[in-house]
């Protein structure tokens, strides 16, 4: 292999893998969730895929995948990224896709979703919409794995900014943004819906589903990262931590703590 791809393939892993220690340890809470629901041969749709962070990992598990994303350029970033692994074999198409208009997709076409990166945090009062159409394209037992912004775990984790914000905007408008998960309210850059689990879990039962696992991230790595980084540089160390990690986003008293809720749902089966 010529070096000029080899460092372009370095280069895209270290992206992928993000370019900070939370980063990484958000990858590797988000690549052990989708390695729990990924069969190889599953074909998989990939909503917001971006320029392919989770494409690969996909390619990994063995899922054949159709690449969409709300952007052209973000699909082209995503060509881009892949050109010349062997994950690239896994790709089945790349087209554009708006998470809320999944009508050109046909019934159980899938044996998986993914909208990782948060998309649904996008579809505000459309998101009942956009869930009830995923879940109209999976196979029978098929299933959503997804990603939103956490509200709580946001609140903790960006009480600083939060703090600031009180000084542009009324009390009550700050109450209402945490009270909806409503950015819109305060007008800021990154307009989103942040979600508190259980409201996850309404949006998804009244689309007819079902949740059957929940996942923070992150957790205890939220926390000193100069302590995450002496970590990481010892492997032994490191490991032990990520299993840690993994287990503790899980439990049920931290899976509002971090920044983003990780959730896998189905479509619940009508009794015969």
């Amino acid at each position: 292999m010529c070096r000029g791809r080899s460092v372009r393939r370095a280069e895209c892993d270290r992206r992928r893998r993000g370019r900070d220690v939370r980063g990484r340890v958000a990858f590797e809470v988000h690549r052990r969730f989708l390695a729990c629901y990924i069969r190889p041969g599953h074909r998989v749709l990939e909503i917001g895929a971006g320029p392919g962070r989770f494409t690969f990992v996909l390619a990994e598990l063995g899922a054949i995948v159709d690449v969409t994303d709300f952007s052209p350029v973000q699909l082209d970033l995503n060509r881009v990224h892949l050109e010349g692994s062997e994950a690239e074999q896994n790709v089945a198409s790349r087209a554009t896709l708006d998470i809320c208009d999944t009508s050109r997709i046909d019934d159980a076409s899938f044996d998986a979703v993914v909208a990782y990166g948060g998309p649904l945090s996008y579809t505000f009062e459309d998101a009942p919409d956009a869930v009830a159409g995923l879940f109209r394209i999976l196979k029978p037992g098929g299933v959503l794995v997804a990603s939103v912004m956490g509200l709580l775990g946001s609140w903790r984790y960006f009480l600083g900014g939060v703090v600031e914000e009180t000084k542009l905007y009324s009390d009550d408008v700050n109450d209402l943004v945490f009270d909806t998960g409503d950015i819109r309210h305060v007008g800021a850059g990154h307009i989103c819906q942040m979600f508190r689990s259980t409201e996850i879990v309404d949006l998804v039962e009244s689309c007819g589903g079902e949740v059957l696992a929940m996942s923070a991230s992150n957790w205890a790595s939220l926390g000193d990262p100069e302590l995450l980084a002496e970590l990481e540089a010892d492997p032994h160390q490191w490991s032990r931590f990520l299993d840690k990690e993994v287990r503790s986003c899980a439990e049920p008293g931290a899976v509002d703590g971090g920044t983003h809720i990780l959730f896998a749902a189905r479509r619940r089966t009508l009794p015969s």
